[in-house]
């Protein structure tokens, strides 16, 4: 009998990119990690060779450079920063172009959150990291999607975003253009600045990168739950933005009278929050009320391990052994 066939997974998102080397029965051979996948920041060749890195760091020979002789028999890459097909597209050529294979399919991150997360092939999920986006899948195999470019594209919240506003009324409150929060003392102290101000200033001159803003995120959820009436007003916000792409799939898939699961994910949802949490119940329980949200107990790396596994074929016991391997202690 010759070797099984194998799956190289990925899960290239805005802090980091994983990889699993999958055999067709399930079981994982080998994982590996390595820095963000960010091809919109450094092209496509770039954010690849960052998933080659990642395969480089299992220290196994056999995995060095592309994987096996040929490459490996499917790749299933799910990405931050594949938000266009076109995206998609090009992305794909180049993870051939390099060897991974010929049978490569690529996918936004979404879609490893959705496949972790759901019982079944089919659902929403709506992911809330540092920024926010959101896909659904019909049970016939419809898609629901968004561009997800940032506020040109209509997407509002996830950390950057939340931590963004909360920097706009800090601003105000400090200059008396806005009402007074207590976000002004969150920013001040967090950056160790005197001023919110002087803390715009070490941004606009590039002192401070812009892409640090969303580690205020957590500090912004606390004001909130604390009585903050502006931190509350933007953590209300970011629970209608999730509700609402969640909704807008469902109906777009027609599955608004379906009880459909929505699988939550990124790091500001899955922290857990009392208070996002509760409006986020509140919300869909108003808005689809036949939606299930769920947290996915799995990381997206199984998704993607399962889109793979599904691509070729396997059997049902190895999709479960794969599941299994990722599962948190106590469960089954």
């Amino acid at each position: 009998m010759g070797r099984p066939r194998l799956v190289l997974a990925v899960d290239g998102g805005n802090s980091k990119t994983d990889v699993a080397v999958i055999s067709e029965h399930g079981e994982v051979l080998a994982t590996g990690r390595s820095g963000p996948f960010a091809p919109q920041r450094d092209g496509a060749a770039a954010a690849v060779g960052v998933v080659r890195d990642a395969l480089a760091a299992l220290g196994a020979e056999a995995w060095s450079d592309a994987g096996p002789e040929g490459g490996f028999d499917h790749v299933s890459a799910c990405l931050a920063g594949a938000d266009l097909p076109v995206e998609e597209e090009a992305l794909a050529r180049e993870f051939a172009a390099r060897g991974f294979g010929r049978d490569v399919v690529v996918r936004n991150d979404t879609f490893a959150l959705l496949r972790a997360g759901a019982s079944a092939a089919w659902g929403v999920a709506v992911v809330c990291g540092a920024g926010i986006n959101a896909v659904g899948v019909s049970p016939a195999g419809a898609v629901a999607r968004f561009p997800a470019l940032g506020r040109i594209s209509g997407d509002w919240g996830g950390g950057q975003g939340l931590a963004e506003e909360a920097l706009w009324h800090a601003v105000r409150a400090e200059d008396g253009r806005g009402v007074p929060t207590a976000l002004t003392g969150l920013i001040t102290s967090y950056f160790g600045t005197a001023t919110v101000e002087e803390l715009v200033l070490e941004v606009h001159f590039g002192r401070l990168s812009e892409e640090r803003l969303h580690e205020l995120s957590p500090g912004v959820l606390a004001a909130a739950g604390d009585g903050d009436a502006v931190a509350r007003s933007l953590v209300e916000r970011q629970a209608e933005e999730v509700t609402v792409m969640a909704e807008v799939c469902l109906r777009r898939l027609g599955l608004l009278e379906t009880p459909t699961e929505v699988v939550l994910g990124g790091g500001l949802l899955t922290a857990r929050d009392p208070l996002l949490t509760s409006l986020l119940d509140s919300s869909f329980a108003v808005r689809t009320p036949r939606a299930k949200p769920v947290l996915a107990d799995v990381p997206p790396i199984v998704g993607a391990g399962l889109l793979g596994l599904e691509h070729l074929g396997a059997a049902e016991s190895a999709k479960a052994r794969l599941r299994a391997r990722y599962e948190p202690p106590g469960r089954g």
